[in-house]
C-alpha cells in the first residue's frame, strides 16, 4: 500500500478498495488501495457490494440478481426490511430481466424521460422477486443519465442502488462521508467528487397516466406528457 499515487481513473470517476480504514477521516487516500473498473465489474458479479457515484446521489450498489448482494446492502445500511430498493438499469430492455412487459403507453413515456434522474414504479408480483419488492409487488427502475455508469451497468447487469446512508440520516455526499458509514463493510468505494442535490423524481402509471409519487431531480412538467 502506498501513501500517495496516481489513482486509476474513467472520466471523473476514481476507484478504490479499503485497506486499513482510519473511522473519522477525509485523508481516504492514504488508506485504500487502487481497484479497476474491471475488477469492480467482477467484484459485482461475485455478490460483491459497494459505494458508487450515480447521477444523482452516491449509492452503495449491488448487483439486483443475487439475493446475498441485497441481503448486505439491507444489513449494512440498516434499512428497513419491508421497503424495496431501487434498482439502475442500462436500458429498457432490462426491465424484460424480472419478467415485466410495458405496454405502448409505458414504453412511449420511458422513451421520452430515460435516461434521466426519474425512477418508475412498476408492477413485479412475480414470487421469486419478493427480496427485492418485499411483498410490495411493485419495484422502482431508472436508467441513469451518467455514461459512466450506464457503461458499467451494461456489463454488471442491473444494480440495486439506495442511497449511501443509515436508514435515517443524510446521503453520503462525498466519499469521506460514505466510509463514516460504511467503513471496511463493503468491497469497494469509487470517488466521483461531492454528490449533493435532490434524489431522483419517482412516478408509477395509473390508469396508464404517469403520476408523480415524489418530486425530485427534474421538473414535474419535463415528464408529465
Amino acid at each position: 500500500m502506498r501513501s500517495s499515487y496516481d489513482p486509476i481513473t474513467k472520466g471523473s470517476t476514481r476507484f478504490y478498495v479499503p485497506t486499513l480504514f482510519l473511522l473519522y477521516t477525509y485523508a481516504y487516500n492514504e488508506y485504500m488501495e487502487e481497484i479497476s473498473q474491471k475488477e469492480i465489474v467482477s467484484t459485482l458479479k461475485r455478490a460483491g457490494i459497494g459505494v458508487l457515484p450515480t447521477d444523482t446521489l452516491y449509492g452503495v450498489v449491488g448487483s439486483a440478481l443475487s439475493k446475498k448482494a441485497v441481503a448486505r446492502i439491507y444489513k449494512v445500511r440498516k434499512r428497513d426490511l419491508k421497503k424495496p430498493l431501487i434498482i439502475l438499469i442500462h436500458s429498457i430492455s432490462d426491465l424484460a430481466l424480472f419478467d415485466i412487459v410495458l405496454n405502448s403507453k409505458e414504453k412511449k413515456t420511458l422513451a421520452g424521460i430515460w435516461p434521466g434522474k426519474v425512477s418508475v414504479l412498476l408492477s413485479c408480483a412475480h414470487k421469486r422477486f419478493t427480496y427485492l419488492h418485499r411483498g410490495t409487488n411493485m419495484l422502482a427502475f431508472r436508467v441513469p443519465a451518467d455514461v459512466v455508469l450506464r457503461t458499467l451497468l451494461k456489463k454488471t447487469g442491473p444494480l440495486v442502488a439506495p442511497s449511501a446512508n443509515r436508514e435515517g440520516m443524510l446521503p453520503a455526499q462525498t466519499i469521506g462521508d460514505a466510509l463514516r458509514y460504511f467503513g471496511e463493510h463493503v468491497d469497494f468505494y469509487s470517488d466521483g467528487g461531492k454528490r449533493g442535490g435532490k434524489p431522483s423524481t419517482l412516478i408509477a402509471f395509473e390508469n396508464g397516466v404517469p403520476v408523480i409519487k415524489r418530486i425530485g431531480a427534474v421538473r414535474i412538467k419535463t415528464i408529465m406528457i
